[in-house]
């Protein structure tokens, strides 16, 4: 279970409650939003009830910690100079959601100073809460997670996404893709990266690589991953960071493998 009281464990009270309190609102509205619009391009979506879960979120954190930063990807920017920053997507999986797809998420990563400090990632078609402290561990629903044990890639499970650039340059991404599928067990592509990470860090997957990313993409589930005891990097294996783009997540057995099939990408 979470560590006793403590200030740091406020953090994740006040994400988890949000967190559950925008994901009533995803999921009693999924596959109908009123307003469907298109941002940097055609299949980058957004809705009302993205911006309305982002302002839910942004009012429960501010209400508790007022003189935090706060960096959503609907574009709500506040104090950006705090050394607390929560970075939040209101909505992981936009297409999914406006589809009915019922695999989507609220993520919600706070980091200090740069460091990731606690994540919280939010299912609420499953109402599974997965949750994560710096040093203290990760959590699904309150019950410790770790990542999976299989020793190689052969064994493995991964998920992947394609970003809008596909369009353009489909080879590119579709070249460690067919890699992947023909030597381990299969990679999905979920629509949703929060929910891909907070899978590693609970072992239902092995890995997880992708590029494009933006930071509200993986600011929890890199926590989670971390605090699950899984590895980070960038596709040449050096340590992860939130503005890179690219990220490699995995049950740290398989990493090497899972490089070797993305350093001429």
């Amino acid at each position: 279970m979470p560590p006793a009281a403590s200030h740091p464990t406020r953090f994740l009270t006040v994400a988890s409650r949000a967190a559950r309190a925008a994901g009533a609102l995803l999921a009693a509205r999924a596959g109908r939003p009123r307003r469907v619009e298109t941002k940097r391009n055609a299949i980058d979506l957004v809705t009302e009830v993205d911006r309305a879960s982002e302002r839910m979120i942004h009012r429960a954190v501010q209400a508790a910690f007022p003189a935090h930063g706060f960096q959503g990807e609907e574009r709500t920017r506040t104090n950006p100079g705090a050394p607390y920053q929560w970075i939040v997507d209101p909505v992981d999986g936009t297409m999914n959601f406006v589809h009915g797809m019922p695999t989507f998420a609220v993520s919600i990563g706070l980091h200090h100073e740069g460091r990731p400090l606690a994540g919280v990632i939010y299912d609420p078609m499953r109402r599974e809460l997965f949750s994560g402290l710096a040093g203290h561990g990760a959590w699904l629903n309150g019950v410790r997670i770790r990542v999976s044990r299989a020793p190689h890639l052969s064994t493995s499970l991964l998920s992947t996404g394609f970003p809008s650039a596909f369009r353009r340059t489909p080879r590119r991404y579709l070249k460690p893709f067919e890699a992947f599928q023909s030597c381990c067990h299969g990679v999905r592509r979920m629509g949703c990266t929060t929910l891909s990470l907070a899978y590693v860090a609970c072992g239902r997957l092995e890995g997880f690589y992708e590029q494009h990313l933006w930071p509200w993409d993986i600011a929890a589930g890199m926590l989670l991953v971390q605090e699950a005891g899984g590895r980070l990097s960038d596709f040449r294996g050096r340590p992860a960071q939130l503005h890179r783009g690219e990220l490699v997540a995995s049950n740290g057995l398989i990493h090497h493998e899972m490089l070797s099939h993305l350093t001429t990408v």
